[in-house]
């Protein structure tokens, strides 16, 4: 879902770990990787007079979910600078909390965190390592990714160590298991869809970066987000690009991943004319209230909605206190909202209240995928797709 409001901060492809793009790559801290780093790299810094006044928290505590050979960790880290002079990062370093000694899970260094790093406000910045420095009195948000090979232990908590230019701190334990996992039915059937703005770490992935307020409180619903889009030969549309029905998403069948009961139903807002950047120009007035477009909510229990938004006006087939069956075609997909083209985009959040919900992941029963651009499609089982993967629902296998 293209939702870049003013108050947000912010083919084929493997669908594995390796789906990430190659910048995803270098924001995902890989444990492995970082335990085979040379030990003569001395990460001590010299004791400083005081320790640095600089505050770590985690707003909400990751869930390790699988895909293809890893399985992945991704929150953020808030970093508040309470000192009168400005910090410069130099290093993020996660480790096991629960070994005798602690152990270094994943270290991110400072070309790394350029792009892991965003400092509130939306400062523009004309240089990336000004993303390193939080003035006194400042925050920065940074977005953590740390990879998992399947064989290796996941500790159940993790802490942080941030160092600066001369000087560190220790803080900040999380949990890694912090909420179910869902095993969903997939959300739209057939062949070539595009997990679009899917789960990663990119700089760029407006879903993963979607910090807002809401009731308060900084929040991201979308940070397990995929807006699904069919494509042919890499391409999401044949024809007039400005006719929703040129796309071959438009119209397409969404389905109920799950048993549940209909929280919200809402219809009756137009399609827009898709465009991209200046081209677009929204059927209504882009507010909170539209921006999701005509849109269902659906309660899956244990205190996780299930939202399908941008929908197809006058396609929706249920009404809200309906209750609903796994795979119950509910509507179409449509290009309402702030939608720049037809697609369905789908999350799974903590709260029934639009925006207002941090973003969990999920499981899909089942689904196939290709293993390289090339490749035959393989079979996906309790897994969520990444960025850009291009996956098959159903029977068809995509030969």
């Amino acid at each position: 879902m293209s939702m870049r409001l003013l108050i947000l901060l912010g083919v084929a492809s493997l669908c594995s770990g390796l789906t990430f793009a190659q910048q995803d790559n270098l924001l995902t801290g890989n444990s492995q990787a970082q335990n085979l780093r040379s030990d003569n790299k001395n990460s001590a810094v010299k004791p400083a007079p005081w320790p640095p006044q600089i505050e770590m928290r985690v707003p909400f505590e990751p869930t390790a979910f699988p895909s293809g050979p890893h399985f992945y960790v991704m929150y953020e880290l808030y970093l508040t600078n309470f000192g009168a002079t400005p910090l410069s990062l130099s290093r993020i370093d996660v480790l096991d909390a629960d070994a005798g000694t602690p152990q270094s899970i994943a270290t991110f260094e400072a070309e790394q965190l350029e792009a892991m790093l965003q400092p509130l406000g939306g400062k523009a910045l004309s240089d990336p390592k000004e993303r390193l420095v939080i003035a006194n009195g400042q925050s920065a948000i940074a977005f953590m990714s740390v990879a998992f090979d399947r064989s290796s232990h996941i500790p159940d908590r993790l802490i942080h160590h941030v160092s600066t230019v001369d000087s560190a701190a220790e803080g900040v334990v999380i949990a890694t298991h912090h909420t179910e996992l869902h095993v969903l039915g997939p959300p739209v059937e057939g062949a070539n869809w595009l997990a679009a703005d899917g789960p990663s770490n990119g700089q760029d992935n407006h879903h993963r970066r979607g910090v807002v307020i809401r009731d308060g409180r900084a929040v991201d619903s979308r940070r397990y987000a995929i807006d699904w889009k069919q494509i042919r030969d890499g391409a999401s549309f044949s024809g007039d690009a400005r006719d929703v029905r040129s796309y071959y998403s438009y119209g397409k069948t969404v389905l109920a991943v799950a048993d549940g009961r209909v929280v919200t139903a809402r219809d009756g807002l137009p399609d827009n004319i898709p465009g991209h950047g200046e081209s677009f120009h929204p059927a209504v007035p882009i507010t909170l209230e539209t921006v999701a477009g005509n849109t269902i909510t659906l309660d899956l229990g244990g205190g996780q909605f299930a939202y399908y938004m941008h929908l197809q006006p006058g396609s929706l087939r249920v009404k809200a206190g309906d209750r609903v069956r796994l795979g119950q075609e509910v509507a179409g997909i449509g290009a309402s909202g702030d939608a720049r083209e037809p697609h369905l985009h789908f999350e799974v959040t903590t709260s029934s209240k639009l925006l207002a919900g941090e973003g969990v992941p999920y499981l899909i029963d089942r689904y196939r995928c290709k293993s390289a651009s090339d490749g035959p499609t393989e079979l996906r089982i309790h897994e969520l797709p990444l960025n850009k993967s291009v996956v098959v629902f159903g029977e068809d296998h995509g030969k």
